[in-house]
């Protein structure tokens, strides 16, 4: 997504998931962002019909997997007020087209562009997209986005595109179907895509709230610089080593910044080297395609890890910040920044955890890992591209 165009918010639409009906059906969707930077906006929307990323252990959902055939019966942004309640200001929609065409069939792997819209949005009113989607034939259709919701959405039944009032449309949990990618006409200083999994993405930090961490760093750098979230919940580095819809993604920043790991040893049950193996392949898949792209690698982040996980944990880790894969060029250490004092080391801060059981970084977390990775930036690059 270089070019003219970089994205507008830092929230994440990384797919891991792929609606599956015994029917045909119509539904619309209504998702709230707020972006990087409102007034006058020329806006590109550009969809993957593809899954990302492998939920749970692929029962329903793979990385890499295509999207069936659906419909875009229509599409449309609006100015989503002070609150995202469902409804839009009254005469703001604008409607997306597709090479000219109020719709479009979406074929299995497609990526697709929007034609270009434009909207002027209020300091502090959210940007609201609606689109209402036919299913073309029962079974796997369109993929989306099942963790935990990070801004409000709402849906509904039928084809209520154009509709401005919240009639009907009842607040979405667990489903985000938006597309990959909001552009914005921006000239920056440099392309980053974050790549990771939920804790990149930021789950289980306060909705609306943009807390997380990798909010707060794009924050922290400005709108001078491209900022692109494809964190995706339970996604694990032999997803994106298939070099498929999810690598595609981050092939297009200049600086690509990994932070993959935790699932692999936990859900997914890699030995350290088949992690190590995967990271190497991602750096080198990434570099055959841009040899010039920067990448950081993160260690893996700290998850309460125990027993044979905390070894391989303990010694991937000491592998990416002593002899890190070929084509790395920097490590973050954000293992560090969340992990108690040695020996107790492979524990999340109590203070960082989202629950007393859940060790998922918290929105105190994502101040803590932003402030250091803002200082160790400065440190390696000066303020030379952020405002």
């Amino acid at each position: 997504m270089r070019g003219d165009y970089t994205s507008a918010t830092v929230v994440s639409t990384a797919t891991n998931y792929i609606m599956d009906k015994g029917n045909v059906f119509t539904h619309t969707f209504r998702s709230y962002i707020q972006l990087r930077e409102n007034g006058s906006l020329n806006l590109k929307f550009w969809h993957s019909n593809a899954i990302d990323s492998t939920w749970d252990m692929g029962q329903v959902a793979v990385g890499s997997q295509l999207g069936g055939e659906w419909l875009i019966e229509a599409a449309f942004v609006a100015d989503g007020g002070k609150t995202p309640d469902g409804k839009v200001v009254e005469g703001s929609q604008i409607p997306v087209t597709f090479a000219g065409k109020d719709s479009k069939k979406v074929t299995p792997g497609e990526k697709f562009y929007s034609d270009e819209v434009s909207i002027h949005l209020p300091e502090g009113h959210y940007l609201s997209f609606t689109w209402t989607i036919t299913t073309c034939s029962p079974g796997k259709t369109y993929p989306f986005n099942v963790e935990q919701m990070l801004v409000t959405a709402y849906d509904a039944p039928g084809n209520l595109a154009h509709q401005e009032s919240a009639t009907s449309f009842t607040e979405s949990e667990n489903m985000l179907v938006f597309p990959s990618y909001i552009g914005y006409k921006k000239d920056v200083g440099e392309h980053i895509v974050f790549l990771g999994d939920s804790i990149t993405q930021g789950v289980r930090t306060t909705k609306d709230a943009y807390e997380y961490w990798v909010a707060r760093i794009a924050a922290e750098m400005g709108s001078n610089v491209g900022v692109w979230n494809i964190g995706s919940g339970w996604g694990r580095a032999y997803d994106t080593a298939t070099d498929g819809s999810w690598l595609y993604k981050a092939k297009q920043g200049n600086k690509v910044i990994i932070a993959l790991g935790v699932n692999d040893i936990d859900i997914g049950k890699r030995s350290a080297e088949q992690l190590l193996t995967d990271l190497t392949t991602i750096v080198s898949k990434i570099k055959e395609t841009s040899p010039s792209t920067e990448v950081t690698l993160f260690t893996v982040p700290t998850f309460n890890f125990s027993g044979e996980q905390e070894n391989v944990w303990r010694k991937v880790n000491h592998t990416i910040l002593t002899h890190p894969p070929v084509g790395v060029s920097r490590v973050f250490d954000v293992a560090h920044v969340l992990s108690q004092a040695a020996p107790n080391d492979h524990l999340l801060k109590p203070e960082y955890m989202s629950s007393v059981y859940d060790p998922h970084p918290n929105g105190l977390a994502g101040k803590a890992i932003s402030d250091a990775f803002m200082s160790w930036y400065r440190r390696h690059y000066g303020d030379s591209v952020l405002v």
